[in-house]
């Protein structure tokens, strides 16, 4: 759909190529101008340490237009987001600002607060800036921002904003913030970080302001248009070079008892269309919402899975309105991966079920053929990412509420290379950060006793995904509460093309007297001084027959400890002379080719 911002019948020449270079860039600039604000000024840790956060623009007419390094989980349903503060305001003006995290208008899940600021230039609505944030407490019935065994959204109890307008005329509706801080655990933080997202939107406001001033309004207008068709054509131009296919596949979430013992199905069914250069995701195929809070949001729905498309896709083609344009969805009300019925609980929309969606496309692109797809990435969100809380002894007995970003299951292999090993989970994909040990025990009474990779659990290829951690850490002082909601500790991340699956995740909780007992994979428990969690997060899969993978990686490989020299042997056909220890190892090239031959 062309955008309304140019209006169709204006005749102007395009736009140089350097031209639209630069300003592609400027629009860029400005959203991670907003994202270093953001980073810079947040107050709770899963913002200023972890950077769960992510900026964006669209347009007037509610097309996603610039998102720089913003989160896919995040950014892909901004445009849903301005969709409904349009829908619901017939007096959008200048100064204004919005606050949303509705998942049944547009949202990802209720723990992104997000700051909307249309941005007006000569009385003209010409954008919509966005400032987004996972906040540290949202009101939860219990203390997590992520609560999998809400019946719906009355029992998970979040404070729900659907676009309500929280500043006239730059000014601030104190109303609103006393409900949040009436409500919020942790009252300071919320505000800290609510004054950092209008912060970061007032930046992105200002500086469009700059553009609009230097470059005037209809060189922007034609801008923004040229810039959508030049997305378009760049993405119909790369699934033309796609094989034509229809792909149905289907991975589950872990069970969980007690509600679903069998645990989730997760379906797609692609439809690639070279002739016409587009794809096509259905997702109809479903099942229903569940009376937990797993339920995806349309906006989660939407964007995990066309993350997994642009993921196997050129890197540089822009990810915006104009190559939405080439990717069709097929969804159905009242589905749990789909569009949800109010009021079904999205309260972990942005993981877990998200996480499987997108490894889902991403592998069924895998059977195009060789050199396609992407293998699962490890997933699961384990001990390193539950969400901690209590009082800490240190700060006169202070409340606290956070969600420490200390896991790091591997990245999934691809046709050109191993997995990264910082991958956290598929649908941040790296782009979050890992926290500070030494910040996280400053800020917060938790103390980690140990972060390490895994050995010999890696998903085995020609390209191998990454390995996980193991972390281990409890409370230095007071008791303290831990509610998780892991997945992959009974389905892994599948390998494709021949690659082997990942390694399953795992949680034990270990007494004072070092005794463990393993913990389940959902749940809330209490940790308390001398007592401790451990937890395996998960590798991601292999791509391709660890057998045909170069005998000098393998090596390296061996020489990293990522694996030993028992499962180069086993799993990969490699032999070796010499030894580690001293740095002698070699590879024997005449054994290694003997041995591989067997496996033929």
């Amino acid at each position: 759909m062309e955008s309304k911002l140019l209006d169709k019948n204006n005749s102007a020449s395009a736009l140089s190529p350097m031209l639209l270079a630069i300003l592609a860039n400027r629009f860029d600039g400005v959203v991670r101008e907003m994202t270093n604000t953001m980073l810079r000024t947040g107050r709770s840790a899963v913002i200023n340490s972890a950077r769960d956060f992510s900026c964006g623009i669209t347009t007037a007419d509610n097309e996603l237009f610039a998102t720089a390094e913003g989160l896919p989980a995040h950014t892909y349903g901004l445009n849903l987001q301005s969709a409904a503060m349009c829908e619901y305001h017939d007096d959008i003006a200048d100064g204004d600002a919005y606050l949303h995290n509705d998942p049944y208008s547009g949202n990802s899940h209720p723990a992104d607060h997000t700051i909307i600021v249309p941005v007006f230039w000569e009385g003209e609505h010409l954008f919509n800036v966005c400032a987004k944030a996972h906040q540290a407490d949202i009101g939860n019935s219990i203390p997590t921002t992520y609560h999998a065994m809400a019946k719906d959204v009355y029992e998970e109890g979040a404070l729900i904003f659907p676009a309500v307008r929280v500043q006239r005329d730059h000014k601030t509706n104190d109303d609103i913030v006393r409900m949040c801080q009436r409500r919020i655990r942790v009252p300071d933080f919320w505000y800290g970080d609510f004054l950092s997202m209008l912060g970061s939107a007032r930046t992105g406001e200002n500086r469009i302001h700059d553009i609009l001033k230097k470059y005037g309004k209809e060189t922007i207008k034609q801008f923004v248009t040229e810039w959508f068709d030049y997305s378009e054509k760049r993405m119909r131009q790369a699934i033309r070079e796609l094989p034509a296919a229809t792909i149905e596949r289907e991975n589950f979430h872990d069970p969980m008892p007690p509600i679903l013992p069998d645990g989730i199905p997760v379906r797609v069914k692609l439809t690639v269309d070279p002739k016409e250069g587009s794809i096509e995701i259905d997702l109809t195929s479903n099942i229903d919402n569940m009376d937990n809070g797993l339920n995806l949001s349309e906006a989660c729905s939407i964007s995990n899975s066309v993350a997994g498309v642009y993921n196997c896709l050129p890197s540089d083609i822009p990810r915006n309105g104009g190559s939405y344009r080439c990717i069709k969805m097929k969804m159905r009300k009242g589905a749990a991966i789909g569009i949800p019925r109010f009021p079904h609980s999205c309260s972990v929309a942005t993981t877990n079920i998200a996480d499987r969606l997108l490894n889902n496309v991403q592998a069924a692109l895998s059977q195009l053929g060789e050199g396609y797809g992407l293998a699962e990435g490890g997933l699961g969100m384990g001990a390193g990412a539950s969400v901690i809380s209590g009082i800490d002894a240190r700060y006169d007995d202070h409340p606290y509420v956070n969600q420490p970003v200390l896991l790091n299951n591997g990245g999934p292999a691809s046709p050109e290379c191993d997995g990264w090993l910082t991958y956290g989970i598929p649908v941040v994909a790296g782009l979050m950060y890992r926290d500070s040990i030494e910040i996280d025990e400053l800020s917060y009474p938790i103390h980690l006793r140990e972060i390490r990779l895994t050995q010999n659990e890696e998903g085995a290829g020609y390209n191998r995904g990454a390995p996980g951690t193991i972390i281990t850490y409890g409370p230095s002082n007071h008791p303290m509460t831990v509610v998780f909601a892991a997945d992959a500790q009974v389905n892994p991340a599948r390998g494709v093309r021949g690659g082997l699956d990942g390694n399953k995740g795992e949680m034990y909780l270990i007494d004072e007297n070092g005794k463990e007992e393993r913990a389940p994979s959902v749940g809330e428990v209490e940790l308390t001084p001398g007592s401790w969690l451990k937890g395996k997060d998960a590798s991601g899969g292999g791509y391709g027959d660890p057998m045909t993978r170069e005998p000098a990686r393998v090596l390296e490989d061996v020489l990293e400890r990522y694996i030993s020299i028992d499962r180069a042997r086993n799993v990969y056909g490699v032999l070796f002379s010499g030894n580690i220890d001293d740095e002698s190892l070699s590879i024997d090239e005449e054994a290694t080719e003997k041995l591989r031959k067997k496996h033929v």
